[in-house]
């Protein structure tokens, strides 16, 4: 079925951040990109919500720091821990970073997507397509050349010289193409809720432990979202148990929200994330190439899968825009330009995955499985408290992380 969409020059599959922004910063390089978005809006059971300082300084570059500070947020600035003395202490503070914006914005993952979206639609080489859920991809000449789609109007194809998955951890692409996985086990899952109140919670997340359940609770505007950490496999249970069972652990866990957890209506308001942690073994083939978490599903740990994501995309914009610009990635072996993503990216990936599996097993497997509870050792405490300098590293991995990518100098704007 003919489309007025049926060719571009790069189709990137999803509408995430990461496919955003590379769509967005690919179109301000010139180069015709096509978005494939499979829902209508960006609404979502579960996205996460952490901006971190690399990701804000990229939005700096681009001119659009201003509409995205005059949105609804919370502003995180210290990382606390309990310690064996029965107080807490600073593990990591972002204010000590030398960055413009030393600080995590929580944000409605939708509202910086549609920001994205809108500063991306205003390229003239940028297409959005929403509620076009790609089915499967077009091959030919020993290369991936474009994909299938269904659509409202039904049935079609979107040919393009280059195919980019964003579509996330169970990415159709991936599946279609066949790329090996990597699977490293997760002994938990996060289920995701709000509570409304009115109380006044600090801006440093400190993590609630009691009976085999880790609570995190992150302040928002009129409310606050819960991050409930639990034994992977349990949903069933929790479920069977009931709304008041379940409200009666979320009090005894946050005792500060006790008196508003009567908001949380039913458990249908609870959401359940599945947490997977892999990565591919390889991210591309001649014609297509995977990122985020496309590439390597992240752990909620930290909240950098968003931060990591973003990052590949400015390293894929920055890498192939040249080339897209020249077709050479038409070409029958276009996977070796691809592989200089990977090349680039393996690392960091590399790096923060080998620290969120210490974090599962060195302190939530132990609460989660052993019932136990994790503080620092008064030693570490008194370490940290007469050495706060050290609290500048862990923030750094959160906050910016390994091999932090800056935005081409073609796709940066004063005001965007």
């Amino acid at each position: 079925m003919s489309t007025p969409h049926s060719r571009t020059t790069c189709a990137i599959v999803g509408g995430g951040p990461a496919g955003l922004v590379l769509g967005l910063l690919l179109a301000r390089g010139g180069i015709r990109v096509t978005v494939l978005e499979k829902h209508a809006d960006f609404l979502r059971d579960f996205r996460g919500d952490t901006v971190h300082p690399s990701t804000l300084g990229l939005l700096d570059d681009l001119g659009l720091f201003e509409r995205f500070d005059a949105l609804p947020q919370s502003r995180v600035r210290q990382f606390r821990v309990p310690t064996a003395d029965g107080s807490d202490v600073v593990l990591a503070d972002l204010d000590r970073l030398p960055v413009r914006h030393p600080y995590i914005a929580m944000v409605p993952q939708w509202d910086l997507l549609d920001l994205l979206a809108a500063a991306a639609e205003a390229e003239p080489t940028f297409t959005l397509l929403r509620e076009h859920e790609v089915t499967g991809v077009l091959r030919g000449g020993g290369r991936v050349r474009g994909v299938t789609f269904r659509s409202p109007r039904g049935e079609g194809e979107l040919r393009a010289d280059l195919t980019v998955a964003c579509d996330g951890r169970w990415s159709v692409v991936r599946r279609a193409v066949g790329f090996p996985v990597r699977e490293f086990r997760v002994p938990f899952d996060v289920w995701w809720f709000r509570i409304t109140t009115a109380r006044h919670l600090s801006e440093a997340l400190l993590p609630r432990v009691r009976r085999g359940r880790i609570g995190i609770a992150i302040p928002r505007r009129g409310y606050v979202q819960v991050a409930w950490i639990g034994r992977k496999g349990t949903d069933a249970a929790l479920r069977s148990a009931g709304i008041d069972a379940f409200r009666a652990q979320v009090a005894e866990l946050l005792p500060d929200l006790a008196d508003d957890v009567r908001t949380i209506a039913s458990l249908d308001d609870v959401k359940h994330l599945d947490v997977r942690l892999n990565r591919l073994r390889r991210w591309h083939a001649n014609g297509v190439l995977c990122i985020g978490d496309a590439a390597h599903a992240m752990s909620p740990a930290g909240g950098v899968g968003i931060n990591l994501a973003v990052q590949d995309a400015v390293a894929t914009a920055r890498l192939l825009a040249e080339s897209l610009r020249a077709g050479t990635l038409a070409g029958p072996r276009s996977g070796r330009l691809l592989a200089r993503v990977q090349r680039r990216r393996r690392f960091p990936t590399v790096v923060i995955q080998t620290l969120q599996r210490i974090v599962h097993a060195r302190v939530i497997a132990p609460v989660i499985v052993g019932a136990k509870e994790v503080v620092v050792p008064r030693a570490g405490g008194i370490l940290l408290r007469r050495m706060p300098w050290l609290n500048v590293i862990p923030a750094f991995v959160i906050g910016v992380g390994p091999r932090p990518e800056r935005a081409p100098r073609w796709a940066r704007r004063e005001n965007g």
